[in-house]
């Protein structure tokens, strides 16, 4: 999985395709696309974690792995973007 819902209203989003990566941040319209706004961090199991408060509605998103921008292969939608490469979008 990779959001879910938490009870206190934020989000959990989770990168699971990232298990070497030294640095991965989670990037999306909720943050201005900045690449550097939010560090993920790297669990036990070897995945990279970060918990974000969104209001209802739909948001893209990627990863940015050691400075690398992905989609989120297990997300549940994409979308095309304007340079052509697919956002991952969550709906909340």
């Amino acid at each position: 999985m990779c959001t879910k819902q938490n009870k206190d209203g934020s989000v959990s989003f989770v990168c699971e395709s990232a298990p070497g990566a030294l640095k991965v941040f989670l990037v999306g319209d909720f943050n201005g696309w900045d690449p550097e706004a939010r560090r993920m961090v790297k669990g036990k199991d070897g995945f990279y974690r970060a918990k974000v408060e969104l209001e209802p509605g739909q948001y893209q998103y990627k990863f940015v792995v050691d400075g690398e921008w992905c989609h989120d292969p297990s997300g549940e939608a994409q979308v095309t973007n304007q340079y052509g490469t697919l956002n991952s979008v969550v709906s909340v």
